[in-house]
């Protein structure tokens, strides 16, 4: 699988395919995170495409692993909280995401996992904002700790932070509400 640093290196040496190859592997994910900020979806595709076009536009000299999604997610970010400043919208609260069942076949476990996910959503509604990011960086989007910080302009050891006091606050949250461990 070619990496997005090669993609991204074709696209300046003038393949559009490569464009479209990531704008496809990232633009819906990067639509959530954005609408996140806004609660809009459709002003989160238009900063999506925004992000996209400042990231081609700028030409920037992107060569680390795993820079590009840093990159573009932190473009994304800027972009969302200036749109966010300037529209005064609040943050997105995840017990409103709407979950669908994807088969009747099964239908049960669909319906367990999407309370779990909702109730792990709420739980992580009631974090500081901070900590709701930096665990959705890591966990959701599965980026390193030092693309998180990059997106954040957070230093590596404070994303670390983040995440260890984010992840005891959520421990702290779900026992509060009745929640064991399989492990314990």
């Amino acid at each position: 699988m070619i990496s997005d640093e090669i993609l991204y290196r074709r696209y300046l040496d003038g393949e559009d395919k490569a464009v479209d190859t990531l704008v496809e592997k990232y633009g819906d994910t990067l639509t959530l995170y954005i609408n996140g900020y806004l609660k809009d979806i459709h002003e989160a595709e238009d900063l999506m495409i925004e992000a996209f076009s400042q990231l081609f536009a700028k030409e920037r000299p992107i060569e680390d692993e795993g820079s590009f999604k840093a990159y573009l997610y932190k473009t994304a970010r800027n972009l969302a909280l200036r749109h966010k400043q300037k529209h005064r919208i609040r943050f997105l609260r995840f017990d409103e995401l709407i979950f669908e069942l994807k088969s009747d076949t099964l239908a049960d476990t669909e319906l367990l996992r999407s309370e779990r996910d909702r109730q792990l959503y709420a739980a992580m509604e009631k974090l500081k904002a901070e900590y709701r990011e930096a665990l959705y960086l890591v966990y959701f989007e599965n980026m390193s700790y030092r693309d998180a910080a990059a997106v954040m302009a957070q230093t590596e050891k404070q994303i670390s932070n983040l995440v260890y006091r984010g992840k005891q606050s959520l421990k702290t949250i779900l026992e509060q509400e009745g929640f064991t461990y399989a492990d314990e």
